[in-house]
C-alpha cells in the first residue's frame, strides 16, 4: 500500500496553464446522462465481483490462493487500530516529513483488506467483528486525505479541518476500500449492529459523495473551465468515485448525475492525452494514469451494460500498449520524469487491457509478467478491485501464451519518445531511448534532450528518476533538487547554464528514423536553454548501428563560449579510464568502450554516493557523473561519443 502512496499519491502538482490535446469527449459528448442511467445494471457487478452470500465462486479460487488470504487475515485478527495524532499531521509542514503520517495511515487500510479477503475466502464470519472495529477505526480518523494534500482546503496545509473534507488520492484510496467493504458486508455488519453500516454510508456521503456532487473546483477535476494539465489524479480518483457511487449511492438521480460527472471529468483526461499514447509521469506511473484509465473504462462499460463502450479508439490501444514501449528487460523499464527505473508491472491489468483493445502483445506480456512474479504460488491482493481480477483470472492468464515485448523500435511523435534496440524480440545488445519534447510536462524534469543506454538488459546511460518525495518536491523549490535538475541528466551545461523549466524550453526540429540496420534520433536543444547560455543551435543526434555501436554526436553553434561547456551522463555501470580518449565501463557480466576525442574534452569522473531509500529501489549505493569538459576556444563545431563492444 506504501509503495502506492509514495509512487503516486504524493503527485500533488500545482494546477497550472496546459491545453488539451483534442475536445474528443468520447464519453458524456457522446451520451445522454438519461441514456447513461437507463442502461445501468448494478448486476453485472455482482456477477464479476461476487458477492459474499456467492459462496460458490468464493469457494472456487485456487486452494492455495485461499490459504494465503486466510493466513493474511489472521496476521490482522490481533492488529490494533491506530489513530493519528495532531502532531504527526503537522510534520509535514515542519520537515516535509509525509510518510510519518501516511505509513500509520496506511497500516488501517492494509489491514481492513486483509480481513475482508480473508472473510471472503473462509466465509465463516470469523474476522467480522475485527472488520467492523476496523471501519468503525477509520470513521473515527478526523481525515481521510494525507497531509501532503490538505493544501487543498481552505485552511491550508497542516492540521485537516473537518468541516472541509477534501478529495484527493488519499481520500479516494480509502474509499474505495471502504466502498467495497461496505457492499459486501453490510448484511453481515447488521447482524451485530445496523448502526455499523449506517455510520459508515453516513461517513461516506459527509466526506467524499456530497463534495464530488456539490464541487467543480478541485483542480483534478478539470471542470472549473480552465486549461490547465490533467494527469493520474483525475482518472484515478473518477474511478474510485465511479466505484462507490455504484456500490453506496442508493438515490437514482444522485447516482445518474454523479455517474455522468466523472464522466464529463475522465473526458478531459483522455482530451489532454496525445494521440501516440505516451504516459508523460512515466511507466511507474501508468498504472494510476493509463492502466486506471483502463480500470474507469471497463467498470463503466461493465455498469452500462455495454453501453459505454470506447475501447476501439486507436488512441485507447495506444495508451494501453504504451507500457510495452516502455519496457526494456527484466525489471527495467524507461522512466523519465519522477519514475522509478525498476518497477512490479501489474501484470493483470496490463492482460485485461490487451484483452479489451485487441493487443496480443500486451496480453503476452501480462502473462509473463504473472509467471516472472510467480502467480502460481500467490497473487496480489494490493487493492480490491485488483484482487477480485487478480483471483478469479489467474489461471486464465498463467496458462495464456507468455512473451517479453522485446520492440525493435518505437517513435512517440506527439511525446517526442524513441526507443530501439538491437534485435526484435530479444534484450541481447544495445537498447536505447532519447527524449524530445518540452520542461513542462507533468512530473517534469528538465531534461529535454535526455537519452538511457543498456547494453544486454543491464543500465549504462541512466535516468535517476526522483527521490523519496518531500514538501519540496511539488512546490516553488521542485528545481532546486538535484534530480530534477539537467545538470543530473544526459544532456549539456552549455557556458554555465542549465535548462529551465517552462513549456516554452523545448526540443525543435525533432525526428526520429528506424531503418533496418541503424535507427537516428535528433533534436536541436538550444530552445530548452535561457539566453543566458548564448547557444543559437545545439542539434544532438543518437545514432544506433545494430549489432555494432551507439553513437552520441553534437553539432552546435554558441553566440559566446565562455569556456563553461561541458557534457554530463550519468552511469551506474563502472567507468575507468582505460587511456586517453578511452573509457570502460562493467555492466553486469559485459565490458563495454566508449571512444572520445581527447582533444576536444577533458574528462571528470565524478562519484555520486547514493543514499536516498527510493533511488537505492534501481541503483547502486555509489554511481558516477562523466563531465566532459570542452576545450574553450570554439562557437562552432561538433563532436561524436561512441560505446561499442570490445574488438
Amino acid at each position: 500500500m506504501r509503495s502506492c502512496f509514495i509512487l503516486l499519491i504524493a503527485a500533488l502538482l500545482i494546477a497550472h496553464n496546459g491545453a488539451a490535446q483534442s475536445q474528443r469527449n468520447w464519453l458524456a459528448g457522446s451520451f445522454s446522462p438519461e441514456e447513461v442511467s437507463a442502461s445501468i445494471n448494478i448486476g453485472n457487478l455482482n456477477r464479476q465481483f461476487p458477492e459474499y452470500k456467492n459462496r460458490a465462486r468464493w469457494e472456487s479460487i485456487d486452494p492455495v490462493y485461499k490459504k494465503k488470504l486466510i493466513e493474511d487475515g489472521e496476521s490482522a485478527l490481533n492488529y490494533n487500530w491506530q489513530t493519528v495524532p495532531a502532531t504527526v499531521y503537522l510534520e509535514y509542514i515542519k520537515t516535509g516529513n509525509r510518510y510519518l503520517m501516511e505509513d500509520l495511515y496506511n497500516m488501517n487500510l492494509a489491514a481492513i483488506k486483509k480481513l475482508a479477503f480473508a472473510e471472503l475466502a473462509e466465509g465463516k464470519a470469523r474476522f467480522i467483528p475485527q472488520l467492523i472495529n476496523g471501519v468503525w477505526a477509520v470513521s473515527e480518523i478526523s481525515s481521510w486525505s494525507i497531509s501532503a494534500s490538505l493544501n487543498l482546503q481552505r485552511a491550508g496545509a497542516g492540521l485537516p479541518d473537518v468541516n472541509e473534507p477534501v478529495i484527493e488520492l488519499g481520500a479516494g484510496i480509502t474509499v474505495n476500500v471502504l466502498a467495497w467493504t461496505y457492499h459486501l458486508f453490510k448484511d453481515e455488519f447488521d447482524k451485530e449492529s445496523k448502526l455499523v453500516t449506517a455510520r459508515l454510508r453516513q461517513e461516506i456521503n459527509r466526506r467524499i459523495l456530497e463534495p464530488y456532487y456539490t464541487r467543480n473546483d478541485f483542480w483534478w477535476m478539470a471542470l472549473d473551465g480552465k486549461q490547465r494539465m490533467v494527469n493520474n489524479w483525475n482518472v484515478w480518483l473518477n474511478y474510485n468515485m465511479l466505484t462507490t457511487i455504484l456500490l453506496v449511492e442508493e438515490n437514482a438521480e444522485k447516482r445518474k448525475n454523479g455517474i455522468y460527472k466523472t464522466m464529463r471529468s475522465v473526458d478531459q483526461f483522455i482530451n489532454y492525452y496525445k494521440e501516440d499514447g505516451a504516459c508523460e509521469e512515466g511507466p511507474a506511473y501508468w498504472s494510476h494514469a493509463g492502466g486506471m484509465l483502463f480500470n474507469y473504462l471497463s467498470l463503466l462499460q461493465l455498469a452500462t451494460d455495454g453501453k459505454v463502450n470506447i475501447f476501439s479508439k486507436p488512441l485507447i490501444r495506444n495508451i494501453g500498449n504504451y507500457i510495452c514501449k516502455a519496457y526494456i528487460d527484466s525489471s527495467w523499464y524507461l522512466n523519465y520524469a519522477d519514475a522509478s527505473a525498476r518497477i512490479k508491472a501489474d501484470a493483470s491489468l496490463i492482460w485485461h487491457f490487451g484483452k479489451a483493445v485487441q493487443d496480443t502483445g500486451m496480453q503476452q506480456f501480462g502473462a509473463w509478467l504473472a509467471k516472472d512474479q510467480h502467480w502460481e504460488k500467490s497473487v496480489p491482493v494490493d487493492n480490491m478491485y485488483g484482487g477480485f481480477r487478480n483471483l478469479f483470472t489467474a489461471t486464465e492468464i498463467l496458462e495464456s501464451k507468455a512473451q517479453q515485448p522485446f520492440l525493435a523500435a518505437a517513435w512517440m511523435k506527439e511525446t517526442g519518445i524513441a526507443v530501439a534496440r538491437d534485435q526484435e524480440g530479444s534484450g541481447k545488445g544495445f537498447y536505447f531511448s532519447a527524449l524530445g519534447g518540452h520542461n513542462d510536462e507533468s512530473h517534469n524534469h528538465n531534461d529535454v534532450g535526455t537519452c538511457v543506454l543498456y547494453y544486454n538488459g543491464q543500465p549504462l546511460l541512466i535516468d535517476l528518476g526522483n527521490e523519496t518525495y518531500n514538501k519540496k518536491t511539488f512546490g516553488p523549490e521542485r528545481y532546486s533538487i538535484w534530480t530534477m535538475r539537467s545538470a543530473y541528466h544526459n544532456v549539456p551545461l552549455i557556458n554555465g547554464v542549465e535548462q529551465k523549466e517552462g513549456k516554452q524550453y523545448a526540443a525543435k526540429q525533432v525526428s526520429f528514423e528506424n531503418k533496418k540496420k541503424t535507427a537516428v534520433f535528433k533534436a536541436d536543444i538550444a530552445a530548452a536553454y535561457p539566453e543566458t547560455a548564448g547557444v543559437s543551435k545545439w542539434e544532438r543526434v543518437y545514432t544506433l548501428k545494430r549489432g555494432q555501436s551507439f553513437t552520441i554526436s553534437d553539432n552546435y553553434t554558441l553566440r559566446t563560449n565562455k569556456g563553461n561547456t561541458a557534457l554530463y551522463f550519468l552511469t551506474s555501470a563502472s567507468p575507468g579510464l582505460v587511456k586517453p580518449g578511452l573509457l570502460q565501463f562493467k555492466a553486469g557480466d559485459e565490458k563495454i568502450f566508449m571512444d572520445f576525442n581527447p582533444g576536444q574534452f577533458e574528462l571528470v569522473i565524478e562519484p555520486i554516493p547514493i543514499t536516498d531509500k527510493k533511488l537505492l529501489e534501481s541503483w547502486p549505493p555509489l554511481i558516477h557523473r562523466l563531465v566532459f569538459k570542452l576545450r574553450p576556444g570554439h562557437t562552432k563545431a561538433s563532436h561524436h561519443i561512441v560505446f561499442r563492444k570490445p574488438s
